[in-house]
C-alpha cells in the first residue's frame, strides 16, 4: 500500500505530491486526507495524504510513513477537492490552501504539542457498604471526609481533593482517578422564544426555504434594522431540525460576539464559534467538535467557512460587502467563493446579507445570476434616523477644529436626557503624524514609506503596517529643541477632547489598542449595552450589526478619511461605512438622528447617505464604473513586484508588463507598472501593475507561468492578486 503525501513546505517547487510506502501496522489505520510524520531529504516533517493505492511503478526506493498524527483530523473528500480549487483560483500552493482551513493548533508545523484539555476526577473504588465499613474503622479525618463526599456526590474533581489522604485511597484502591477530555468552551442549552417575523421577514424567510435542497444564491438586502439575524435564525433552525449543518459568517470579531449570542440562544451546545480572539486551546477544542459530528452550527468570521462539516444545508454571510472577508495574504481566497464552492457541492443555499450590498453583489443580483430577496421596513416602531451634514470648512472658521456647534448641541442634549451616543472616528491613535516646528523633522518609519502613529497612553510611535515602535523623546531627535507638534486626530487623542469638552460623558474607547485583551470586544460591547458608559467611541469595529437600543445620536467626526483613498471603490467604501454607522441610531422606540462632519458636503456620496439612498447611489457609480472599466464591468488582477532594490524592482515591474502584454487577449488592458499605494514596506520596494479583463481564456495560463518564472528568483518576487478589494 503507498500513499501520495503532500509535504508542509510552502514553496511552488515542492508543489506536488510524494509518494511513501504504509509499513505494515498502519495499514488498517491511514485514511485520505490524514496528516502524517514523513521522512523528507533527512528530516522528519509533516504533511497530508491526498490518495492512497495498491501500485506504484516508480524507480525509486521509498520511505516509510512513520506516523500517523491527530487521528481525529481527517480533511473530507469536498476540502481536499476544496485546497485544490483554492490553489487554481489563487496560484498558492497546495499546502498552503490547506493550512488555510486549519486553527494553528492543529496546523502542519514542527511543534507537536498537544492541545488536548483533560480534568481528572474520582469516583468510589468499592461498593457503597465496602467504603462504610471503612469509614467507619478509620482514624484519618481527612480520608474520612473525602469518602463521605464521595458517597453524597459519587464523583468530584481531583484538584478539590487533592491531599496525602487522597493518594492513600488511591493506594489502597477504594478511589479510582478517571481522566477524561474536556472542552474549554461549554454552554448550557438554552431555548429562548422565538420572535414572530413581520410579515415583511416572513416572506424572505420562505423565499429562501424553498430552495434548501438546491443551489440557489440570494442576495438579501435588508435596510438597518430590518431584522435579518431572526431571518438567518429561522432558516439555520429549519436546516438543523432536517439533520444538516449550518454555516454563519461575520466580518467583525465585535460583531461575531453579539451573533454568537443570540445562537447559544437559539441554538445552545450544537453551536461551535471559530475566530482569532480565541485561544489556540479553544480553536483546537471548537474544531475537533465540529469534526466529531458534536455541533451542528458553526459561527465565526472568514476562515470559519472551511468548518469541517460533512453534511452542510446553508451558509449565510452577513454584512457581505465587508472586505474582511478577502485574505490578504496567501491563499489570497474570498470567503464568499469558497461558499460558493461548498454550497454547489451540496447542492445548498447560499446567503448574501446586507444593508449596503456590493455593487457586484447588487448588479449580479439585477441580471438574475442571484436571487435579490429586500427587507424595507425596520422591526417594529423604529424609523431611519434623521441625517445633517455639517460644513467643517465654515466651523473652522469658528475655531470648531474638532466638534461642531451643531454636534456638541446634539451630545449634550441626548446625555442630559440619559441616552446614549456614538461618535465614529476611522483612525486610531492619539495623533497621526509627530513633526518638529522647528526644523520640519517628522517621524517616519525607517522600514515602511509612511509617518508614524502617536499612542499617548504608551508614549510610543507606531507604524500601523509593519508594527515597528518606539519610544516618543521630548526633544526632536534632529535638532535638538523641544519643538515637537502633535499633529492629526485619532481615537485615543479624540477620547482626551470627549472628556474635556462634555462633562456629562462617560466614554469608552472601542479600536485594536482597547480590544486588544481577550474578552475586551465583549465586555466593552455589554458594559455600553448596560449602560456602564453613555458615549462609545470607535473606528469601523463600530460601525456594523451592533444594536443598542438606547443610542439616539451617532456623530462621524471625519467623513473624509476614506473619501479621497486613491481607489476605485472610495466611493462604495465611504458610502457603506456611513450607512452602516448612521444605522446603529434609533433602532428601537426612541428616534434617532446622525450628524456627519465633513469638508466636502457637496459630495454625491455624502448626498445619498443623507437621504439614505442606496438606489441613487448605486446607479450613479455603476455609470463611473461602466466608464472607466471597473468591477462588475471588468475583472481586475493586481500584481505586485517586490524587492530590497528599488532599481531592480522597477527593471522587473517592466519586464513583467512586457511579458503580460505580449501574451494576454488583445481586449485584455495591462496598466502600469507604478509604485504601490505604500511604495517601501518592511524594507521591500513594491511596484504594481493592474490588468482588466472580460473574457480572457490565456491570461489564467500566461499569470501562472509568469508565477513559475519568479518561483526560483531569490531577490525579486511577484504577489498575484485576483479580484482585489483594494488596489
Amino acid at each position: 500500500m503507498y500513499a501520495n503525501v503532500v509535504v508542509e513546505y510552502p514553496v511552488k517547487t515542492l508543489d506536488k505530491e510524494f509518494t511513501y510506502y504504509v509499513p505494515e501496522e498502519l495499514k488498517s489505520q491511514v485514511k485520505v486526507g490524514m496528516k502524517v510524520a514523513v521522512e523528507f531529504g533527512k528530516k522528519d516533517i509533516q504533511g497530508f495524504i491526498l490518495g492512497i493505492t495498491d501500485i506504484y511503478d516508480g524507480e525509486y526506493e521509498l520511505k516509510p510513513i512513520k506516523s500517523i498524527l491527530e487521528p481525529d483530523l481527517v480533511l473530507s473528500n469536498e476540502l481536499i477537492e476544496l485546497g485544490k480549487y483554492i490553489r487554481n483560483e489563487t496560484l498558492c500552493t497546495l499546502i498552503s490552501a490547506y493550512q488555510s482551513m486549519l486553527p494553528s493548533a492543529l496546523k502542519i508545523n514542527k511543534n507537536n504539542r498537544n492541545y488536548n484539555f483533560y480534568k481528572t476526577y474520582i469516583e468510589l473504588d468499592k461498593t457503597e457498604k465496602e467504603i462504610k465499613e471503612y469509614v467507619s474503622k478509620c482514624r484519618y479525618p481527612r480520608q474520612v471526609e473525602i469518602l463521605n463526599l464521595l458517597l453524597q456526590n459519587k464523583r468530584m474533581e481531583k484538584r478539590v481533593l487533592s491531599c496525602s489522604g487522597l493518594d492513600t485511597l488511591i493506594k489502597k484502591e477504594l478511589v479510582k482517578e478517571i481522566k477524561e477530555q474536556e472542552y474549554r468552551i461549554n454552554v448550557i442549552d438554552k431555548n429562548i422564544n422565538k420572535v414572530k417575523l413581520t410579515e415583511e421577514q416572513d416572506n424572505a424567510y420562505k423565499t429562501i426555504k424553498t430552495s434548501f435542497n438546491k443551489n440557489e444564491t440570494f442576495l438579501l438586502y435588508g435596510i438597518t434594522g430590518s431584522g435579518k439575524t431572526e431571518i438567518y435564525l429561522n432558516s439555520i433552525e429549519d436546516v438543523v431540525n432536517s439533520g444538516k449543518q449550518a454555516i454563519m459568517l461575520a466580518p467583525e470579531i465585535s460583531l461575531t460576539m453579539q451573533i454568537v449570542k443570540r445562537f447559544y440562544e437559539r441554538f445552545g451546545s450544537k453551536v461551535a464559534v471559530l475566530h482569532s480572539a480565541l485561544s489556540d486551546g479553544e480553536r483546537h477544542d471548537e474544531y475537533l467538535k465540529i469534526s466529531r459530528g458534536e455541533v451542528s452550527v458553526v459561527v465565526g468570521t472568514r476562515s470559519a467557512i472551511f468548518a469541517p462539516f460533512n453534511n452542510l444545508g446553508i451558509i449565510i454571510i452577513d454584512e457581505e460587502h465587508s472586505d474582511t472577508y478577502k485574505q490578504d495574504n496567501m491563499p489570497r481566497y474570498n470567503a464568499k467563493d469558497v461558499a460558493k464552492f461548498r454550497c454547489k457541492y451540496y447542492n445548498i443555499p447560499l446567503v448574501l446579507a446586507s444593508a449596503t450590498p456590493l455593487l457586484d453583489s447588487m448588479a449580479r443580483a439585477q441580471k438574475g445570476v442571484y436571487t435579490l430577496v429586500t427587507l424595507k421596513q425596520r422591526v417594529g416602531n423604529s424609523v431611519l434616523p434623521q441625517i445633517h451634514l455639517v460644513d467643517m470648512e465654515a466651523e473652522y472658521k469658528k475655531k470648531n477644529f474638532i466638534f461642531s456647534d451643531l454636534l456638541k448641541e446634539k451630545i449634550n442634549e441626548r446625555l442630559e436626557k440619559k441616552e446614549q451616543v456614538i461618535l465614529f472616528l476611522n483612525r486610531r491613535g492619539f495623533s497621526t503624524f509627530v513633526s518638529c516646528s522647528n526644523c520640519g523633522y517628522t517621524y517616519k518609519c525607517p522600514n515602511c514609506d509612511i509617518s508614524l502613529t502617536y499612542h499617548k497612553s504608551t508614549n510610543n510611535l507606531v507604524c500601523h503596517y509593519c508594527g515597528y515602535n518606539i519610544k516618543c523623546d521630548e526633544l526632536c531627535p534632529n535638532c535638538k529643541e523641544k519643538s515637537l507638534n502633535y499633529l492629526g486626530l485619532g481615537t485615543e487623542k479624540l477620547e482626551q477632547e470627549i472628556k474635556n469638552s462634555f462633562p456629562l460623558a462617560n466614554v469608552v474607547r472601542m479600536d485594536q489598542d482597547t480590544t486588544s485583551k481577550k474578552g475586551s470586544h465583549d465586555k466593552i460591547i455589554e458594559d455600553f449595552k448596560n449602560e456602564k458608559y453613555n458615549l462609545l467611541l470607535g473606528t469601523s469595529m463600530i460601525s456594523k450589526g451592533l444594536d443598542f437600543p438606547k443610542v439616539t445620536l451617532v456623530g462621524v467626526v471625519n467623513a473624509d478619511t476614506t473619501l479621497n483613498i486613491p481607489d476605485y471603490r472610495s466611493n462604495e467604501n465611504t458610502f457603506d461605512l456611513l450607512e452602516q454607522v448612521s444605522g446603529r441610531a434609533g433602532r428601537a422606540n426612541l428616534l434617532g438622528e446622525v450628524v456627519i462632519q465633513t469638508f466636502n458636503v457637496d459630495n454625491n456620496v455624502l448626498k445619498y447617505v443623507k437621504e439614505s439612498s442606496y438606489d441613487n447611489f448605486y446607479n450613479t457609480e455603476m455609470m463611473f464604473r461602466r466608464k472607466l472599466k471597473y468591477p462588475p464591468y471588468y475583472y481586475l488582477v493586481s500584481i505586485r513586484v517586490l524587492d530590497k532594490e528599488y532599481e531592480r524592482a522597477l527593471s522587473e515591474a517592466k519586464k513583467c508588463v512586457s511579458y503580460l502584454k505580449e501574451n494576454v487577449c488583445n481586449e485584455t488592458i495591462v496598466l502600469g507598472p507604478t509604485t504601490a499605494a505604500i511604495l517601501k514596506f518592511n524594507n521591500v520596494y513594491r511596484f504594481q501593475i493592474i490588468v482588466k479583463y472580460r473574457f480572457d481564456e490565456k491570461l489564467k495560463e500566461t499569470l501562472h507561468n509568469l508565477d513559475q518564472m519568479y518561483s526560483l528568483n531569490d531577490k525579486t518576487s511577484i504577489e498575484i492578486d485576483f479580484n482585489p478589494t483594494r488596489i
